[in-house]
């Protein structure tokens, strides 16, 4: 009997380990997301590296890849969600840009059992399509309507979305809900599509849309689609000499921005709050694999919301903390 005892205590003490083991070996999580320079992506970084305090008192790992341009992006995206695969990813956390060039990787993700989240790009039906356990981001096309709706009740008749990523789902999706925005409050649109080589060249952006409203002067209202085209397109406006007449909002802001903002240069950036993204995507894979707890709503919503004159200073103060 005693010996019975003595090896029953034994099996629990060494199960008890074994279970501690398991629940503090650690995640390995990879975090797919834009470039070094980028300064919306910048933020979505250290959303992702707060959550990995966590991940690392847990024993675990969080490494971040990124493309070191946005000249092939699906294709390059597609190549790190493999390294994530080769590099022993126990949890992958990715935006899905292009899905004909990325989901196959998804997939392949799937398929070797590592837990997925997909965030920023793609909305609910692409965690459907690709089994993963939640989407953490905003919804693109609402966030262009945002933008068409706020330029329009503000009195825009004729809008153009400058595209400096054509091809890119995401992209395309801010300005078919730009172009909702407007016509359904009675103004026309148009779309100005640039390289990719364009996208983040505040230079080549000034440029392209001066050119622009030199053959379309009638234009009163834009959209941007990236952090430093919104810079690119206030000096576009200067330059051909359109200040005061060309209102102009934008997908996410910097402080560059939000200046513009408080000085009257932009209308409204339409935020989708990227720190939270990169937070509760890590967040929310470390306490699946470590725990098995999972978050019942899939899809989390991070924007879109409006910034502008009446909620500059708040939100200014969250810039300065690199959270905003």
């Amino acid at each position: 009997m005693k010996l019975t005892k003595t090896l029953v205590l034994m099996a629990t003490a060494a199960v008890m380990a074994m279970s501690a083991t398991t629940a503090f070996a650690g995640a390995k999580i990879f975090v797919i997301g834009g470039k070094p320079d980028d300064p919306f992506w910048g933020i979505v970084k250290r959303g992702a590296e707060d959550a990995a305090k966590v991940v690392e008192a847990q024993g675990g790992s969080v490494t971040w890849l990124g493309p070191q341009n946005y000249d092939n992006l699906g294709v390059d995206a597609a190549e790190l969600i493999r390294q994530a695969i080769a590099q022993g990813a126990t949890g992958v956390v990715g935006p899905d840009w292009v899905p004909d060039a990325m989901d196959p990787a998804f997939k392949a993700v799937k398929d070797a059992k590592i837990p997925l989240v997909i965030y920023n790009a793609g909305g609910i039906q692409a965690a459907d399509r690709l089994g993963a356990l939640n989407y953490v981001g905003a919804i693109d096309y609402k966030a262009g309507v945002a933008g068409g709706e706020y330029l329009a009740k503000a009195g825009a008749k004729k809008g153009v979305c400058i595209n400096s990523l054509p091809g890119a789902a995401n992209i395309e999706d801010y300005c078919k809900g730009f172009k909702e925005g407007l016509e359904k409050n009675g103004a026309t649109y148009d779309v100005l599509p640039l390289p990719a080589t364009a996208e983040g060249n505040v230079g080549a952006v000034s440029e392209a849309f001066k050119a622009y409203l030199a053959s379309h002067p009638d234009t009163d209202a834009a959209f941007t689609t990236a952090n430093l085209d919104a810079i690119g397109v206030a000096q576009g406006i200067s330059a051909a000499g359109m200040d005061g007449k060309v209102k102009f909002c934008g997908i996410n802001f910097d402080e560059g921005i939000l200046n513009q903002i408080k000085e009257g240069k932009q209308a409204c950036a339409i935020d989708q709050q990227g720190y939270q993204q990169g937070f509760y995507a890590v967040s929310i894979l470390n306490g699946f694999i470590n725990y098995g707890l999972t978050i019942a709503t899939r899809e989390i919503l991070t924007g879109p919301g409006v910034v502008d004159s009446t909620t500059i200073d708040a939100t200014m103060a969250g810039a300065k903390e690199g959270t905003r």
